[in-house]
């Protein structure tokens, strides 16, 4: 096969797959004009391909799939003008399946199970029976197959592996102060500074902060210094001073949702399943840098296994239909069914929380409580559920 003419597909992966399985000299994406006109994605799916290491070149073909006939024709002028090729039909609609029904001859033809992760013959295919493809993406190119880029987000990926005793203390600590926990971050916050290379933090014990007045918990601080995350602790009648270790503990103490995200990173690198993992990842909606017109995100933690995006959110607090939506959107529009999105919360699974639960369910979102997040129980959860 010289040739692999591609059924458009509204989920960024079919569109690729069998591209990076078989590695035709050219692919010729039959897709909607709206696609083929979009200067945006088509540069990202040729950056996906050089990224790939791949020299395959990439035609876009426009016509409308809803239309049979039109399909028909196109399908006809490929075919005569590429005789070494194969159709993909795993995209498409029924239009364009039956156009390609009509064209087809003796042209192989084959398609792809995302249940069953199989490619699987329909005609004049022998390559494709049973063939299971081993492509393993990691997060910017996974990003980059539906027209997005993966920019820097808050944390340095490359130094947490060095911190992994650090994050188990911490949560350690979280653990047995989690009712207090964003109250007392919010007391860190008012008496510290963000600015480079200021690690001190005093101020009275009892703060205005986050909007309540807070008194810090000397018991938490305590444990914080015992853990080796906090220094130099000092705690008088009225006062309170201490120390970072450095500017990257001050962060995760100075943000209240960090212990839970770093938890989750530490779950999905730990259980050895996931291909590519990125805490914080920015995702630009477009290919390229920000401008003033992108459209961006922050995903608190997501992985790649294999060929499927895992888009995950973190809450200490009280999760909202926002935040459920939000987490939704994303997954179709980077992923589609192929990818899975999970909420990871540390609040406690209780009745009032059914109406969440139910919301969650019907999104295709999986819920992770606090009943499941120390860090053996995390990893299972984390793991593929149909495997």
């Amino acid at each position: 096969m010289k040739t692999l003419i591609e059924l458009y597909d509204d989920y960024p992966i079919k569109n690729v797959l069998a591209t990076l399985t078989f590695s035709p000299d050219e692919c010729i994406l039959v897709c909607p004009s709206v696609i083929s006109e979009d200067k945006e994605m088509k540069r990202s799916l040729r950056d996906f391909y050089k990224y790939r290491g791949s020299k395959v070149k990439l035609t876009f073909v426009p016509v409308s799939l809803n239309d049979a006939l039109k399909t028909e024709r196109v399908l006809r002028e490929v075919l005569d003008s590429h005789p070494d090729c194969a159709i993909n039909i795993s995209g498409g609609t029924d239009a364009s399946l039956f156009a390609t029904g009509e064209v087809t001859g003796d042209t192989p033809v084959f398609t792809y199970s995302s249940k069953k992760e199989t490619f699987f013959e329909v005609k004049n295919a022998p390559f494709a029976r049973g063939m299971v493809p081993d492509v393993h993406l990691d997060v910017a190119s996974s990003l980059m197959v539906a027209g997005g880029t993966l920019l820097p987000g808050r944390a340095d990926n490359a130094e947490l592996g060095n911190r992994t005793e650090q994050i188990d203390r911490l949560f350690n600590v979280f653990t047995k102060y989690r009712r207090i926990w964003n109250a007392q971050i919010s007391y860190i916050q008012k008496v510290s500074s963000s600015e480079a290379g200021n690690l001190l933090a005093e101020g009275a014990l009892t703060e205005k902060a986050g909007g309540r007045v807070v008194t810090a918990d000397t018991q938490l601080f305590q444990a914080l210094a015992d853990a080796e995350l906090i220094q130099d602790l000092e705690v008088a009648e009225d006062s309170l001073r201490f120390r970072f270790p450095d500017e990257t503990v001050r962060f995760w103490l100075r943000d209240i949702g960090a212990v839970l995200e770093l938890q989750v990173y530490r779950a999905c690198t730990a259980s050895g399943y996931f291909d590519d993992v990125v805490l914080s990842a920015v995702v630009n909606w477009q290919s390229g840098e920000l401008k003033s017109d992108s459209v961006s995100n922050e995903i608190d933690v997501m992985a790649v296994q294999g060929v499927k995006p895992v888009f995950i959110s973190c809450k200490t607090s009280e999760i909202h239909t926002e935040a459920l939506n939000e987490l939704s959107i994303l997954r179709l529009r980077f992923g589609g069914y192929f990818s899975r999105a999970i909420l990871v919360t540390s609040g406690v699974a209780s009745k009032n929380r059914a109406a969440m639960r139910n919301r969650a369910a019907k999104l295709g979102i999986e819920l992770i409580e606090w009943e499941d997040l120390k860090l053996d129980k995390l990893i299972n959860r984390l793991r593929d559920q149909d495997t």
